[in-house]
């Protein structure tokens, strides 16, 4: 079938589902011979339109996973952001080395509600955004070399058919329905509830250049004072991660506990999974 570009689409709070979505697309576009582009919505700013895609454009869409799940003040993005028309696409959702557990399944649900055709899709590890000691230098050449896998298997099922009504559906973990959400634990074993913590600001380090507002994904903290965050937190740690002064920090003490949970818990190599049509 004849595809005329393809589009990476992304939520990207730390650039890692940024990294692995539009090296994807671009593996698949040189091998299509095609250009490629890209939709990030990350920010507030970006997600003022609905953007549809015909069905000679390739979309590679991409969340991360939160409490293994697409995230749940994302998902309204993904369902109310985009539209395919018989769109082939490759979903991919990144996660910190604990487990996807339904995110993926739960992104492809998604977009084919819209209108999309998801026949290939991925999940792989990237470091943790709450601990550098989770999957540290992930992804790694193993992960990349999947990556072109995927690419390939892509191309492949696209070069083979007349239309994107010709792509077979992808099977994600036998087709397992979508579970609930991950209930995080504490080091004592029992539910951590953290939802309501917000990130602190060390005052004698920050220099209030407003960074941290700036990539804020939900724009929940205020420019004008960086140590108030009247809005919801998602914990994306994007303020902790991209500030110069090292001046943001979270204390609550049921996140820190379930952190030290995971660190302890789950320092096995988790590994990348890829899924093509009939696999």
């Amino acid at each position: 079938m004849k595809i005329n570009r393809v589009c990476a689409v992304y939520f990207s709070a730390v650039k890692s589902t940024r990294f692995i979505v539009e090296k994807l697309a671009k593996e698949i576009a040189e091998k299509l011979s095609v250009g490629t582009e890209s939709i990030d919505f990350t920010l507030p700013s970006s997600r003022t339109i609905l953007t549809e895609f015909d069905s000679e454009t390739l979309v590679v869409f991409g969340t991360p996973t939160y409490a293994g799940r697409v995230p749940n003040k994302v998902l309204p993005f993904v369902q109310n952001l985009f539209k395919g028309n018989n769109t082939p696409t490759v979903p991919i959702v990144t996660f910190g080395n604990r487990s996807y557990d339904s995110a993926l399944t739960e992104l492809c649900n998604e977009l084919k509600a819209n209108q999309f055709v998801p026949f290939a899709a991925g999940a792989f590890v990237c470091g943790h955004v709450m601990s550098d000691r989770m999957a540290p230098g992930r992804p790694d050449a193993e992960d990349l070399e999947k990556l072109s896998q995927l690419a390939d298997a892509a191309v492949s099922a696209l070069t083979t058919i007349d239309s994107p009504t010709s792509l077979s559906r992808v099977i994600i973990k036998n087709d397992e329905p979508v579970g609930p959400y991950y209930t995080p634990l504490g080091k004592d074993g029992k539910p951590a509830k953290f939802l309501k913590a917000k990130p602190k600001v060390d005052m004698e380090k920050c220099d209030a250049c407003g960074l941290c507002a700036a990539v804020c994904p939900l724009g929940s903290i205020n420019p004008e004072n960086v140590s108030e965050v009247p809005g919801i937190c998602i914990k994306c740690h994007a303020c902790i991660r991209k500030c110069p002064k090292s001046a943001r920090f979270f204390d609550d003490e049921a996140l820190l506990s379930h952190v030290a949970m995971l660190e302890e818990l789950c320092q096995r190599r988790a590994e990348t999974e890829i899924f093509t049509t009939g696999k």
